[in-house]
């Protein structure tokens, strides 16, 4: 965090400059993950056969940056009071400013190209975890929703 009790517009661009810098570097990291080397597979000779991968590349980010003033906040009643010369410290404003963002990229494996002697098929690949998973959660909603209508058909008759 950086002390703003005292910075011009001088020091307020330059913060809002870094901040684009790095928002700009994170971006290009987050969008090498969706080059076309990510989402097909170097070729594989098996035989008369040319296999290939291709994989769903899904990357996202989001980035911001702030910064703000205010009064300190009034001591407690057990804390004791300096005498220093110059302003007290609830007389001193506070304030503070940064910046940040955040990023990732994901890939997953979707199909298997064959090229061989009699064309080309594409096989997908089947993520059987994600299909229990959703096939578990639809049952799970379709039986919320059968106990919701049972109890409301209940309290009407």
């Amino acid at each position: 965090m950086t002390d703003t009790r005292h910075t011009g517009p001088g020091e307020t661009d330059a913060l809002l400059d870094g901040a684009g810098r790095q928002a700009s570097k994170m971006l290009e990291k987050i969008f090498a993950a969706a080059q076309l080397g990510a989402v097909f597979g170097q070729p594989v000779q098996s035989g008369s056969y040319t296999l290939i991968t291709a994989a769903e590349v899904t990357s996202g980010g989001g980035f911001g940056a702030g910064m703000g003033r205010g009064p300190a906040p009034k001591p407690d009643a057990g804390q004791s009071r300096l005498t220093e010369a110059g302003p007290t410290p609830a007389e001193q404003p506070i304030g503070g400013s940064g910046y940040g963002g955040g990023g990732g990229a994901m890939g997953r494996p979707v199909a298997i190209v064959a090229i061989g002697p009699n064309g080309v098929t594409v096989r997908p690949v089947v993520d059987v975890t994600k299909l229990t998973l959703a096939a578990l959660t639809a049952s799970a909603a379709m039986l919320g929703l059968r106990r919701a209508m049972r109890r409301a058909r209940k309290g009407m008759g």
